[in-house]
């Protein structure tokens, strides 16, 4: 049985999770903060709406599976480790773009490793919800 005052919840829920999941990303490659706890955020959100839900339209939701999302995530946050090596920097050296962007600000390979460490965090996060609950749907 599923809960109207959940579902509800969760419809009004999700997108403030969701945004704030971002504004923590943003903000953590210069603060405290970063891509492994808006990762956690954001996955706590579409756990949330697979409680309110059910697994399958929380994965419809997500548009893209969780195996992607890691693969994706790891892809981004390597290339962004070993970029520095093309200019002749050691691995995982800071490159910094020589201009501010209008929201994040200071950027360069910090945020694009910490949004690949985002997009891992949730894959493997909901990876793991969404099997522990279709187990227990079964």
């Amino acid at each position: 049985m599923r809960s109207l005052i959940l579902k509800t919840a969760t419809r009004l829920l999700l997108p403030l999770m969701l945004l704030f999941s971002v504004f923590v990303l943003i903000r953590g490659h210069n603060e405290p903060g970063g891509g492994f706890i808006a990762g956690l955020v954001a996955a706590s959100a579409f756990a949330l709406y697979a409680i309110a839900y059910g697994v399958n339209r929380a994965e419809d939701a997500l548009h893209i599976s969780t195996i992607n999302m890691i693969g994706g995530g790891l892809l981004i946050a390597a290339v962004s480790a070993a970029f520095p090596l093309l200019v002749g920097d050691p691995f995982f050296t800071i490159l910094w773009l020589p201009f501010d962007l209008p929201i994040v600000g200071k950027a360069g390979t910090a945020f694009t490793f910490d949004a690949g460490v985002y997009l891992v965090v949730i894959g493997v996060t909901l990876t793991i919800i969404f099997a522990m609950a279709e187990t227990e749907e079964d």
